[in-house]
């Protein structure tokens, strides 16, 4: 009796964040958040930020943080391509998207440019593709706590005047928000870290509960101002294909700076995924403190297509890797 040919599982068609991601924009756009339902919205949106923060600080082990930073063949490197790299072809595509888009979408591809990687999905895809799953999640992991002390700078110095004012106020947002209770994690952890690592999946549905909020609250914003009327289809398609163009380029420049830095095979393959994706954790929440409602939908506009196109095109190359021989 022949056996019934099993085919691998595409992660993007199981994985929840997609849930997560379309329905926080679907209800923004059928019942959006306004007036004071907006502001408790944005508050609560707050507040869950600075939870996830302080787990995100309990959970990555100060060890971990130190054993990636002596790998500087790899870690130096991808630093400058996710924060440099880019961070440039933000620009580049911004300036792109700027004949043909509304200009705080085209200034979305800046912002996502100046994001940090994505650890879950990144690690993931390594492992899928037979990579190095421990450097990819100490290199992510890395890049994601960089990202909160850089993104924000970084996207002010290259947005310009386009960017807005990201004055006293919004850094000290960023710093009671984002930077103090993962400081706080970091000083707690070793008495709670057995604990948290025991509510792993609970841990997990916090990040995509907090993520859909600030997506949620971006997006009531958007919504009313008139995101509807001031995106034609020919839009969407613009925006669709600029975003995938710059995923195609990411992956691209991502593998060959892996060949030309002559790393293994299987580190090479942790730096494709490391460096190419984004990390809609960090870009929602940290647009949402940056931000008013009114312009954080269109910012983020961008991010939430790229974040979604890399989940759907990372699954059939981590397989294709997988089925290279080395």
């Amino acid at each position: 009796m022949s056996q019934a040919r099993s085919f691998p599982r595409l992660p993007f068609l199981t994985d929840p964040m997609v849930a997560v991601l379309v329905a926080a924009t679907t209800l923004a756009l059928l019942l959006p958040a306004a007036g004071e339902a907006r502001a408790l919205a944005s508050n609560v949106s707050n507040a869950g930020i600075f939870v996830l923060f302080l787990v995100n600080g309990m959970r990555i082990r100060r060890s971990e943080i130190a054993r990636g930073l002596s790998n500087w063949r790899y870690f130096g490197p991808l630093m400058l391509f996710v924060f440099a790299g880019m961070a440039l072809a933000g620009v580049g595509f911004a300036a792109l998207a700027g004949t043909v888009l509304p200009p705080l979408v085209a200034l979305g591809f800046v912002y996502l440019g100046c994001l940090p990687s994505t650890v879950q999905s990144a690690t993931s895809y390594t492992s899928l593709a037979h990579g190095n799953v421990a450097l990819a999640v100490v290199g992510a992991a890395l890049i994601n706590i960089a990202g909160v002390f850089i993104s924000a700078p970084l996207f002010a110095l290259l947005g310009g005047e386009s960017a807005g004012d990201i004055g006293s106020e919004a850094i000290l947002r960023i710093g009671l928000i984002l930077i103090l209770p993962f400081v706080i994690g970091q000083v707690v952890q070793d008495r709670v870290i057995e604990r948290v690592a025991a509510h792993r999946a609970r841990i997990a549905w916090l990040d995509r509960a907090v993520i859909g909020m600030a997506v949620y609250v971006a997006f009531s914003g958007a919504v009313e101002q008139g995101l509807a009327t001031l995106f034609a289809p020919a839009d969407w398609a613009a925006l669709i294909g600029l975003v995938l163009t710059m995923l195609a380029l990411a992956l691209t420049a991502a593998w060959a700076s892996g060949g030309l830095l002559a790393l293994p095979r299987a580190d090479r393959i942790a730096f494709l995924f490391a460096g190419s994706q984004k990390s809609v954790a960090i870009g929602a929440p940290l647009a949402a403190i940056l931000f008013p409602p009114s312009a954080a939908g269109f910012v983020i506009a961008p991010l939430l297509l790229y974040h979604l196109a890399q989940l759907v095109l990372a699954a059939p190359l981590a397989m294709r890797l997988a089925r290279q021989p080395d």
